[in-house]
């Protein structure tokens, strides 16, 4: 990390929480949890930063030319197709029906390629951190995402739904 007091909150952070929920363990387990948790920290610091920097980035747009101190970026913003919004409810029903459909076919995947593709795709963690978490290589890994890719496309074309 290249911010040290950023660097040290997450490292405090990490520590209450080994002593707040782990402090009944055993003190041999201590350093394995610990980096553990800190993993996971440094990974939500990353994560938040990088949300944090696109809303910031796409804000920054709306801003006037001239430097107004009351400026409110949501004022500028439009809402032309009523996004703001609940969906309607043939359009909600729509895409409960496809979420349903989606989760039905990660459940038919073998228990690897759902795990691999769960990982690199939903936790968006990279090929190296998915193999790690998996116990297996990255070579491994991306044969497992192909794969579970191309079977979710063909169990999803077969109930009449195509993605791309």
């Amino acid at each position: 990390m290249r911010d040290e007091h950023a660097a040290l909150d997450i490292v405090q952070d990490a520590m209450l929480k080994l002593a707040e929920n782990y402090g009944d363990r055993p003190a041999e387990e201590f350093p394995m949890l610990f980096q553990r948790i800190l993993q996971n920290a440094i990974r939500d610091h990353f994560r938040r930063q990088k949300v944090r920097s696109f809303w910031t980035t796409l804000f920054s747009s709306f801003t006037p030319q001239h430097d107004a101190d009351d400026f409110d970026p949501l004022d500028a913003l439009q809402d032309n197709d009523n996004a703001s919004q609940p969906a309607r409810p043939d359009d909600a029903l729509s895409q409960s029906q496809l979420i349903a459909a989606i989760e039905d076919g990660l459940a038919q995947l073998p228990a690897r390629q759902r795990e691999a593709f769960l990982l690199r795709y939903w936790e968006e963690m990279d090929t190296a951190e998915t193999a790690a978490a998996m116990g297996c290589s990255e070579g491994s890994v991306k044969t497992h995402c192909s794969r579970a890719t191309h079977a979710l496309a063909a169990i999803l074309k077969k109930r009449g739904i195509d993605l791309t």
